[in-house]
């Protein structure tokens, strides 16, 4: 009888047709799976071919179901990695990472102005005497006289929104000495910027100079400006109504909405891994499972193998013999098989759920604390200490 690796394709997909410990396993798997089916005593009507191919389906569970809950444990560290050949990541322990975190932080981190993925534009508009309402879309422009919203960041066209609004800036002065002196009242008045008379360096904590830099920030923000603004829509209107001649212009910094697909930057991470279908898990090897694995897959192979037989025999209720008919065990085949890889996945389910890498972290926590109040209880002898660590 032809040994499996001199069989013409011996399993139906052959993804470990190539594998020497899997042909090794597979042949042994002939003989283990017939015998526990009554084979030497009864027939069982199964080919070498039909087995093999339970223990290929069989090796293929097992694998889609470690490789489910690898990713339920790694797929934050693996988002935006590279997908490859969609194989490779398989059976490793990656590092952590926290760029699922701050990419889901970065939209915040935008809306406050502290940076992020997508463009922000600053631009003014020439206020004029008389004129409340402008128009963002085509008076607010850049240096060169270009409105923003035509601007190529803005491509497609999409909505533009205000994050600031200047009338115009302090003097420098201003902004690092205390706002509520007298002098950089003058200074601001009559641009003394290089007068600075008050100026005294004490030595202060440094978050003094981040609660002043706050206040004065706030400060420029309410006082320094004549006038407040409403938009809607397009447009921006300007209260009170300017009167002078010639009245300073309006700064204003803005973005607009962006593509999720397209920030402003190259970012490969975005064709990387997003989701379950697309993790670099290929198939795992026979040879790289343990006997622990190997013997699921063992018990696997038998309970499709023996649906399989059931499948067979039930092609017939019964077989006319000599004198009776000969009733079929088929139903309870199918029945039996299907109870026991249900119970197999059931069992190995259960299991890898309690060693997800979140479950882990949780017992090591209440070990530790466990361990805290053992050694609570443990008396100090003759007064000494017990020094830990």
């Amino acid at each position: 009888m032809a040994s499996f690796s001199n069989t013409l394709n011996p399993t139906p997909f052959g993804f470990f047709d190539t594998e020497t410990d899997f042909q090794v396993e597979a042949d042994a798997m002939v003989t283990f799976v017939k015998r526990k089916l009554g084979d030497d005593i009864l027939s069982v009507e199964l080919t070498r071919k039909q087995v093999w191919g339970c223990f290929e389906e069989s090796m293929l569970e097992y694998s889609s179901i470690i490789n489910q809950y690898q990713a339920k444990s790694q797929l934050a560290n693996l988002l935006g990695g590279s997908t490859g050949s969609l194989a490779g990541s398989e059976q490793k322990f990656p590092r952590e990472n926290l760029e699922f975190m701050l990419r889901r932080a970065e939209p915040y981190s935008m809306e406050a102005g502290l940076g992020g993925s997508y463009n922000m534009l600053s631009g003014s508009i020439d206020l004029r005497k008389d004129v409340q309402d402008y128009d963002l879309y085509t008076e607010l422009k850049d240096g060169n006289g270009v409105a923003l919203f035509d601007r190529p960041e803005n491509n497609p066209k999409t909505k533009m929104k205000v994050m600031e609004v200047f009338h115009f800036s302090p003097q420098a002065a201003y902004r690092f000495f205390d706002s509520t002196s007298a002098i950089n009242y003058l200074n601001n008045e009559f641009s003394f910027e290089s007068f600075t008379p008050e100026t005294v360096f004490y030595v202060l904590p440094v978050y003094e100079d981040v609660l002043r830099g706050g206040m004065l920030d706030m400060s420029s923000r309410v006082r320094r400006s004549n006038y407040s603004y409403k938009v809607t829509g397009n447009k921006i209107r300007i209260f009170p109504k300017p009167t002078q001649n010639d009245p300073k212009d309006l700064f204003i910094r803005v973005h607009f909405s962006p593509d999720p697909l397209k920030p402003s930057y190259a970012d490969a991470s975005i064709d990387g891994v997003s989701n379950l279908s697309n993790i670099p898990y290929g198939r795992i090897q026979f040879s790289k499972i343990n006997s622990i694995g190997r013997q699921w897959v063992r018990q696997f192979s038998l309970a499709l193998a023996r649906e399989l037989l059931g499948l067979i025999r039930s092609k017939f209720s019964s077989v006319p013999i000599p004198g009776a008919d000969l009733t079929m065990n088929g139903e309870n085949l199918v029945s039996t098989g299907r109870e026991d890889q249900e119970n197999l996945k059931t069992k190995l389910a259960e299991m890898l759920e309690e060693l997800t890498y979140s479950k882990m972290l949780e017992d090591e926590a209440a070990a530790s604390e466990n361990l805290t109040r053992i050694l609570q209880a443990i008396p100090v002898p003759n007064g000494k200490a017990i020094i830990m660590g």
